[in-house]
């Protein structure tokens, strides 16, 4: 029992220790650092997951429009049909799964922090699925998008954005 929990404890130093590296990272490029400010200001992302999507889509290089990161991350949605039969909707998962891991954690928290935007997008889909984890989908890739947004629009999160719109 002792060496299971010497053993936590040395992971736990080594999680504090990669963590630190990654925000000393991040702190080191102005451009990083304003950019992860902007949207961590989100309550409820974290600078690990800013960071890890920055990391796994080259910070939004590769892409000129919120469609393409969306594909590229697996989060469009394709349609299971056949001629006649018309099957049910999903996300692809053909991206990287990576962005999906990371994005998990992130929607939960935006969710159960009670950001207006994204919980009255959970509570629709909810309502009309029936299915939590639907929701919970939608709101990761609307996160995404707006992480995308934000990052190159240069600009910080406005909570109330939506609700003077």
């Amino acid at each position: 029992m002792s060496d299971l929990l010497d053993i936590i404890s040395l992971l736990d130093k080594y999680i504090k220790q990669t963590e630190k590296l990654i925000i000393d990272k991040l702190e080191s490029d102005e451009e990083l650092k304003e950019g992860a400010e902007n949207i961590t200001v989100i309550k409820g992302v974290s600078t690990i997951s800013v960071a890890t999507v920055l990391a796994e889509s080259n910070c939004f290089e590769m892409f000129t429009n919120k469609n393409q990161l969306t594909s590229y991350s697996g989060y469009d949605v394709i349609e299971n049909q056949s001629r006649k039969h018309i099957g049910k909707t999903k996300i692809s998962k053909k991206g990287n799964s990576h962005i999906r891991r990371i994005m998990h954690m992130p929607a939960l928290n935006v969710v159960s922090y009670g950001e207006p935007v994204f919980v009255n997008l959970y509570e629709r889909v909810y309502c009309r699925t029936k299915i939590k984890m639907k929701g919970y989908v939608a709101v990761q890739r609307d996160l995404l998008c707006l992480m995308y947004t934000l990052w190159k629009k240069k600009e910080k999160y406005d909570r109330e954005y939506y609700l003077r719109a």
